[in-house]
Formats: C-alpha cells, structure tokens, sequence
C-alpha cells in the first residue's frame, strides 16, 4: 500500500488511477482471451475430427461404388476413383 501511496505522490491521482485501470483492463483482457483461445481450440479439435470422417466415408463410398460395379459387371470409374485423391490416376491397366 505504501508503493501506492509513493505513485500518486510522485505522479499524482490522475496518472496513477490510469495506470492502475490500465493493468485492470489488461487482466479483463487475458482472461477473455484465454477463454476464447481454448474455445477456439475445440472447436479446431473438432472440425478435424469431423473431416476425418467424411474422408473415411468417401473411401468408404467409393470402394462401394467398385464392389457394385464389378458385380454388375459394369465398368469400374477409374476418373471418379483419381479424383477422390486428387490426383490423376496413375495406374497403367
């Protein structure tokens, strides 16, 4: 308390009421940060998870779509097949 008093006597009550409402504000400001950067980070965890799955279920999809065909006796997409990788296909059948 003493360093208090030292402050506003040497700088005066206006300056040190700003001074001490700036650090106030600044921890207002970091625990609302804090909190938002973990919300943030969820949801990150999430969406990842999420694209995980529709991966997993377009391979999933895919290597359907070929058991049907070859079944049916119907030619097997190979475009459809290179475009679920993003790649040409590169296959040389």
């Amino acid at each position: 308390m003493e360093n208090f008093f030292k402050l506003v006597a040497e700088l005066g009550l206006p300056i040190a009421g700003t001074i001490g409402l700036g650090a106030f504000i600044m921890v207002i400001i970091k625990y609302i940060l804090g909190s938002v950067v973990s919300s943030i980070k969820f949801i990150e965890s999430v969406i990842t998870q999420l694209d995980n799955r529709v991966k997993t279920m377009n391979n999933d999809i895919l290597k359907l779509d070929q058991e049907v065909s070859e079944q049916l006796g119907l030619p097997v997409d190979t475009s459809r097949v290179a475009r679920a990788d993003g790649k040409k296909d590169a296959r040389k059948d």
